[in-house]
């Protein structure tokens, strides 16, 4: 936000603090050419209007994008961002034919019900009978990718293969996905499988307003017994910022219609739902919890009555890793028994485990249901997944201090030579606050500190930054904006990666002051909260 005029007073006062012909040393005068090549781009960046709203928007990376030159000058800030968003597009264009989106889903179904449920009298003699049984009886596995034909055309090829109890079947579907406008896109669907005969769908997409669109699909199944048409449309409109309502009517081998509404916010998820259907109506009401933790954390639980029954579900997920969430869900239902459902989304891979408990209503395949996934998360969590992560994100740090070697280097050597400048007009600004017994920075450091005794064993890396700091003080007052502090003069990342702070000790009208603040945090002293009592 700073003003023509103040980068005009800024660009003043670094060219006297770095100008060659101010130096009469050989070593410092190569230094402060260096130094004041540097300000003099950054000035010629920022004093141009257009360069200057490019790089406050997208940074360096914006200023190396190929294509600006074609850019008419005196365009706001509001159009360079269009035009920068269609230089990606070609970009991103160009590249269309190398990208997939590949999503599978692996789901294993265990019986586990000789665990809770078991006729020991009657199988005393047969051999390995003490053991409970656990048993594998289905599997499911699909898989899709996207192939991008144009900018709005699609293909999707996907296919799934089951079993369950010694039978099985598979299918492969091939979907042509083009986006027609803005308001809409069309799916053509062609599939073919061992169980049921050829398949023709088709779906269509539209924005009938911008809070309301409709979904529908229409297929037509090919089969020994003729044709069986379907249809399904889906009816959604925004009630509120968060909510969403949807109606839906399905007509085919199972025709019903459903009516949900679905409030999403920041902590919370809840859904409300009533179908009306042959052979199943049913009510569903579900609540989820979204803590505003670093892994993410959710809970969540579920009630469904129908005709079918009723199943009671409750359960939790969590991240365990960059691209990972597990999660665990208790099924508990009438007729249905006990279930443990564990599922585990790896990227856009997703593995699902259905554990079949028992059939009946057992309070300790409950307790067990509930009590063991937590017992086993939080020990694989301390012993496995933690120190996992730990060594993981060491091996990323010493990848990127490899990476940046040489870069940190160069800024390192730069902030020396910059400090080293720095001296004479540090030294006048001291006499000039010293007269008006104003600010003087007495100490400041600048990196990782390690306070908590649960990381004593981790070692402080910071850097004096003491000069740099005095050198910013003007009338009394120093100014930080909110941005890292390894861009200021005589600054540099002494520890890449890794959390940094300033830690500044300072005198004010005779009196000791201490503060320190988060590397992107900004800060204005002097302040009467930073005053050391005398008494401490």
């Amino acid at each position: 936000q700073a003003s023509q005029e103040e980068l005009k007073a800024a660009y003043r006062r670094l060219c006297m603090l770095y100008h060659p012909d101010k130096h009469r040393d050989p070593e410092l005068k190569t230094q402060a050419e260096r130094l004041f090549n540097l300000v003099h781009q950054a000035y010629e960046v920022l004093s141009d209007p257009q360069t200057r709203a490019i790089y406050d928007i997208y940074g360096r990376r914006g200023l190396e994008m190929e294509g600006w030159e074609v850019v008419e000058r005196k365009r706001t800030p509001a159009e360079i961002r269009e035009e920068f968003e269609r230089l990606q597009r070609e970009r991103e264009e160009r590249r269309l034919q190398q990208r997939t989106n590949p999503k599978g889903t692996i789901s294993v179904g265990i019986d586990a019900t000789d665990l809770f449920d078991r006729y020991d009298e009657e199988y005393e003699d047969v051999p390995g009978s003490s053991f409970p049984q656990i048993e594998i009886n289905k599997m499911h596995i699909s898989q899709s990718i996207e192939a991008p034909l144009t900018a709005t055309d699609t293909a999707i090829l996907s296919g799934n293969l089951s079993t369950q109890n010694g039978n099985g079947g598979g299918s492969i579907n091939l979907a042509l996905r083009r986006v027609t406008s803005a308001k809409g896109w069309g799916e053509m669907e062609f599939g073919a499988g061992d169980l049921q005969g050829p398949l023709f769908g088709l779906k269509i997409f539209r924005n009938l307003t911008p809070r309301c669109f409709i979904t529908t699909n229409c297929a037509l199944q090919f089969s020994s017994r003729g044709i069986r048409p379907g249809l399904t449309t889906v009816l959604a409109r925004n009630l509120d910022k968060n909510t969403m309502g949807y109606l839906q009517w399905r007509w085919g081998i199972q025709s019903a219609m459903n009516t949900s509404i679905v409030r999403d916010t920041k902590t919370s998820h809840f859904t409300v739902a009533l179908q009306l259907g042959i052979p199943h109506s049913f009510m569903m009401v579900s609540y989820q919890h979204k803590f505003q933790d670093e892994d993410q954390t959710r809970v969540k639980g579920s009630l469904k009555a129908g005709f079918f029954g009723t199943i009671v579900e409750y359960g939790a997920e969590r991240k365990i890793s960059r691209h990972s969430i597990l999660g665990a869900t208790v099924s508990v239902g009438v007729p249905q028994g006990v279930s443990l459902k564990i599922k585990l989304n790896r990227a856009s891979q997703t593995y699902f485990f259905p554990v079949h408990l028992t059939d009946q209503l057992l309070p300790s395949a409950v307790f067990y249901a509930t009590v063991g996934p937590l017992v086993i998360y939080f020990a694989m969590h301390r012993l496995i997944i933690k120190p996992y992560l730990r060594a993981q994100k060491e091996r990323e740090l010493e990848k990127q201090r490899e990476s940046t070697a040489s870069d940190i280097l160069r800024k390192k050597q730069e902030a020396e030579a910059a400090v080293r400048l720095m001296q004479e007009s540090v030294r006048r600004i001291i006499e000039a606050e010293e007269a008006r017994m104003g600010l003087i920075v007495v100490n400041a450091w600048y990196g990782k500190f390690v306070n908590d005794n649960s990381r004593k064993n981790e070692k402080v890396k910071v850097i004096d930054v003491t000069v740099p700091l005095q050198c910013l003080v003007k009338d009394s007052k120093l100014i930080l904006t909110e941005a890292s502090k390894t861009g200021l003069p005589g600054f540099y990342d002494p520890c890449v990666g890794e959390e940094k702070s300033l830690k500044v000790l300072y005198q004010f009208r005779g009196v000791l002051h201490q503060v320190m603040s988060a590397d992107n945090e900004a800060l204005r002293i002097p302040k009467q909260s930073h005053r050391i009592d005398a008494d401490g």
